[in-house]
């Protein structure tokens, strides 16, 4: 149900898009009056959960981890485009505001970590953290999880992979830089646009390009294996800046780098283009339907092979010219595999037997 359509200052959904799960749902037709003091001094919610398991095993042919870690769902960063926002579906919520204004923090993750850690079936493979939404959003300045979950990491010496889009990992770069000496961990930046007008409207609660660059060069400089993902490239968009975004991130030190093609599953369809029409209505259609020639006619893509990188002209141009700028940026370069044979969790005592 949209709001006028009209943005929500801070956030990137302007509405709140029905659950497939639920026969009603919630919103604001008109946004007047004390509709719109309300909607726009909304705070975030958070929301204690208390998981079972926190490993998840992944079986995608397109990702290049099979586990990972989450310690929240639902995410402040509001990125129009997040492929994760159906997930809050499955809890009663709207993958519109919702996703940005209430975030499940489970604040039993490094607990259950390091007891899935422990348990005798445990053999070691890489993690990625996190595989959903970001470990370093806001609230994790004040939770914490992400930098318990990398201690026990570096204590039991597990590798993970990292990917975010906030300039706050730069808080644990002492964690970060023990667990590269033992090639326990790589880090990705997601590294989106320079263009700081674009930036404020499609990822409204990230860190500036310029402060991702500057992450970068530090954890560079700290020897931290770390790469830029220009993710996701939008047709129309921030395509045009993929060259110069390659070529930052290897001025920053980053080692190599990935990209996806954008794709709206699910209810993140109804969210992008009501945000694409609100902002850039100029090039709405054409986004779209660049954006649908690769991915086979639709918006939405489920495809393996296909729904990350897209196929078709425009899919193949993008890929062309990423290879190629790459090619140029980062040649010699490439990132240290992980060390999975240092795993060693401590010693089982008697009380391992009552687990």
């Amino acid at each position: 149900m949209a709001i006028d359509d009209k943005a929500v200052k801070g956030r990137g959904a302007g509405e709140q898009v029905p659950n497939r799960f639920l026969q009603r749902s919630y919103g604001v037709v008109h946004q007047e009056g004390v509709d719109h003091v309300e909607l726009e001094a909304q705070p975030t919610r958070f929301i204690s959960t208390y998981p079972k398991t926190i490993i998840n095993k992944v079986d995608s042919p397109d990702l290049p981890f099979t586990r990972t870690i989450n310690p929240y769902q639902g995410c402040e960063h509001g990125c129009s485009y997040c492929y994760a926002r159906p997930t809050h579906e499955y809890w009663g919520y709207s993958a519109g505001l919702d996703f940005e204004r209430i975030v499940l923090v489970k604040l039993n993750a490094p607990e259950l970590f390091e007891q899935e850690l422990r348990h005798r079936s445990w053999r070691s493979v890489p993690i990625n953290l996190s595989g959903v939404t970001d470990p370093y959003q806001p609230c994790e300045r004040t939770e914490r999880l992400t930098r318990r979950i990398l201690e026990i990491a570096l204590e039991y010496k597990q590798p993970l992979t990292l990917i975010t889009k906030n300039a706050l990992i730069e808080r644990d770069l002492d964690l970060l830089a023990a667990m590269a000496e033992e090639r326990l961990v790589q880090v990705a930046i997601s590294l989106t646009t320079l263009n700081e007008d674009l930036r404020r409207v499609l990822e409204p609660r990230t860190s500036t390009g310029t402060k991702r660059l500057r992450t970068i060069s530090l954890l560079s400089s700290a020897g931290i294996p770390t790469m830029t993902m220009i993710a996701p490239i939008i047709p129309a968009l921030n395509e045009p800046e993929v060259p110069t975004l390659l070529k930052a991130a290897a001025e920053a030190g980053a080692l190599t780098a990935g990209y996806t093609v954008l794709r709206t599953n699910g209810a993140v369809k109804p969210v992008f283009e009501a945000w694409l029409h609100r902002h850039f209505p100029d090039r709405a259609a054409k986004v779209i339907a660049q954006t649908s020639d690769a991915h086979g006619g639709a918006m939405n893509d489920s495809v393996f092979g296909r729904r990350m990188r897209g196929e078709g002209a425009f899919a193949i141009n993008i890929q062309r010219v990423f290879r190629v700028m790459r090619a140029r940026y980062f040649v010699g370069r490439q990132m240290p595999e992980l060390d999975t044979s240092l795993f060693k969790p401590p010693p089982r005592g008697q009380l391992d037997m009552f687990r």
